[in-house]
């Protein structure tokens, strides 16, 4: 097809397209009153008028004996202005979509390998308006179980007419979600190639709108599943109210029993746990001293005399006089290292020779933690005249704590 061809085609579309539009708002009134009423009133539309919707399929007669009535197109598309979301029915063909798309990569890729940049143009437009026109399906869906969640529902009286809504919502929801899973990504993934447009296009865009409509679906089914049981519960509640009115009814002289003053009670009723009765003397009642002085009485003895409590001190606490006395004797040993140290020729000394040297009986680690910590706890000028190394190395390959082996204590040569 050349580009003049193109042109003629594309007036000729913009002809018929005006002509059409032209006719709705001609006649808008007569195609409203068919809209609302079941067949167009005849009386406002001349013959050359009904010939001319009646072939542009703007209206159509079932049969020759029956009245002239909206197109199903036209019906729709009025009910997707006014938002009538009871006789909108939203179509997510997705199958024929995605074959017609599948037609359209055919056809570009024919283009490209022809060298034909405008047909190929053309094509890629097509393809965006067959991919915008995929997610203008589903985004309408999804807004009309929106519309009638808000809609709908609130003034539906009868809550059977409420529970048969929500399930015929639900299995429209059904519906979109078998849509959605038409749509391959593998599939587009192999059939645009390495084709930066067309990649972009049928893979990244289209993967980000189906995922934003999957969310989407996933609140609306959840706020269905919350009305549902919302639903169910006030007609269990309306039916206990329903039966009741019916029993009362039949038996209009019914009244209900006293239970506080029944012996048996129904295990329905008697859900409260039993109260225990509060008993005090009444001193103040001087014709029951007698009997409070016989029942003081009857009260039995103990069997063995109450046994004398010494007085309460209070708590000290005693210090452990054996764990005292060892880490006194630890200090010491340590301070004797220190010493050692001081005394010496100014050699390095390791605190776990010396603790092997002088025959101490204390464990390595409590040794080396003593020596480190009597280390610590030096004044920062005495602390400044030794130097303290440690051996130590690395707990693992992966694993930066360090594992003190000993300590080397020496004096500072300034110091």
């Amino acid at each position: 097809m050349s580009a003049s061809d193109s042109d003629a085609l594309d007036n000729r579309l913009l002809g018929t397209g005006a002509e059409r539009l032209a006719l709705l708002g001609k006649h808008a009134e007569a195609l409203m009153a068919g809209y609302v009423r079941d067949e167009v009133p005849l009386e406002g539309l001349s013959t050359t008028a009904l010939n001319r919707l009646l072939s542009a399929r703007i209206l159509w007669r079932p049969d020759e004996q029956a009245g002239v009535k909206l197109a199903p197109k036209v019906r729709e598309l009025i009910a997707e202005m006014l938002a009538d979301e009871t006789r909108r029915h939203v179509n997510a063909d997705v199958a024929e979509t995605l074959e017609l798309m599948r037609g359209l990569v055919q056809s570009y890729r024919e283009a490209r390998d022809g060298a034909e940049y405008w047909r190929q143009e053309q094509q890629l437009l097509r393809l965006r308006q067959a991919v915008d026109d995929l997610d203008g399906r589903f985004a309408d869906a999804i807004d009309s179980l929106w519309r009638r969640l808000n809609s709908d529902f609130g003034f539906i009286s009868r809550l059977a007419d409420k529970i048969r809504e929500n399930d015929r919502a639900q299995k429209q929801i059904v519906r979109l979600l078998d849509g959605l899973a038409l749509i391959d990504f593998d599939e587009l993934i192999d059939l645009v190639g390495a084709d930066g447009a067309l990649r972009k296009l049928l893979v990244s865009q289209l993967q980000h709108r189906l995922s934003q409509h999957y969310t989407s679906l996933r609140e609306v089914q959840r706020r269905l599943i919350e009305l549902m049981a919302r639903f169910r519960q006030q007609q269990s509640r309306s039916r206990l109210v329903a039966g009741m009115a019916a029993f009362l009814r039949e038996h209009p002289g019914f009244v209900p029993g006293n239970y506080a003053r029944r012996s048996e009670v129904p295990a329905l009723v008697n859900r409260a746990a039993p109260l225990t009765a509060a008993g005090a003397v009444a001193l103040d009642q001087a014709p029951d001293a007698r009997v409070v002085t016989e029942l003081l009485h009857d009260l039995p003895r103990p069997a063995a005399a109450p046994e004398p409590v010494a007085a309460a001190v209070a708590a000290e606490r005693h210090e452990d006089s054996m764990v005292a006395a060892r880490q006194q004797a630890l200090r010491e040993d340590v301070e004797r290292f220190y010493l050692s140290v001081v005394e010496g020729d100014g050699e390095p000394l390791s605190a776990l020779e010396f603790l092997e040297a002088g025959g101490l009986d204390w464990g390595p680690e409590i040794w080396l933690f003593q020596v480190l910590a009597e280390f610590q706890g030096l004044p920062r000028r005495e602390q400044a005249a030794f130097r303290l190394r440690q051996q130590e190395t690395r707990a693992a390959a992966f694993n930066d704590v360090r594992l003190i082996h000993d300590l080397r204590l020496e004096l500072r040569e300034n110091a």
